[in-house]
């Protein structure tokens, strides 16, 4: 392959990550929008494109080991191939806990804990992965230890909000009332806690993806680890 040739080629792979990840981060957004509005279309919607995504997974997994098995690429490109292939990886991770979210949406009737706000988790972790991936585009360090440093307060938000479930349960005996209403409850304030925790992972792997691009446009690995 001609250098000029073996040079579009990676800018096409950076091109399609991030094209990638702005339909990951469109599902996630669709995601919380079926939460909040108990929208069973949305969800069905999220749920239905998740094909499309691990598709696209798999053809970008191809173009990276295409270059580095037939171009053998030297140290910087290798670390920009590699990047690029664990943060797909972590991409389509994104785009299978939307689609969780999706699924919590369409057996959600109605909102418990209206003191937890979701929404305001979901835009915390949304963010995340977009300044993670405009830091991936960019090649801004500064912006790769930004991201790792939000983490801490995003876990801090999802402890609070479990923390809340749980006392609430734990106040509020549900074997007290009628089983069927004890059921529901109990059903409600499990999707509410996998909710908390699939947003809380949406987080880790923004992370992950700040971590790679660092190392990717520094060498370094300190936030891998």
């Amino acid at each position: 392959m001609p250098r000029q040739e073996y040079q579009e080629s990676l800018s096409n792979l950076r091109d399609d990550v991030l094209y990638m990840s702005e339909l990951v981060a469109e599902r996630l957004r669709l995601g919380l929008d079926a939460l909040e509005q108990k929208d069973r279309d949305i969800a069905r919607e999220v749920v239905g494109g998740d094909d499309e995504i691990n598709q696209m997974y798999l053809d970008l997994e191809g173009e990276c080991v295409d270059l580095i098995a037939l171009q053998q690429p030297v140290a910087s490109d290798l670390r920009f191939i590699a990047a690029s292939f664990k943060i797909i990886t972590d991409l389509e991770r994104i785009g299978d806990l939307a689609v969780n979210l999706a699924q919590y949406a369409m057996d959600a009737d109605r909102d418990v804990f209206p003191e937890v706000d979701v929404q305001q988790i979901g835009v915390e972790t949304l963010d995340m992965l977009e300044s993670a991936m405009a830091a991936y585009a960019n090649e801004e360090p500064e912006a790769c230890y930004a991201v790792a440093e939000r983490d801490d307060d995003l876990d801090a938000m999802c402890e609070a909000a479990s923390s809340t479930v749980v006392r609430d349960l734990i106040e509020h005996d549900p074997f007290g009332e009628d089983d069927a209403d004890a059921e529901s409850y109990l059903q409600d304030i499990s999707r509410l806690l996998l909710t908390v925790r699939d947003l809380e992972r949406v987080g880790d792997h923004a992370v992950n993806i700040a971590a790679r691009a660092l190392y990717m446009i520094e060498d370094d690995a300190e936030l891998l680890y």
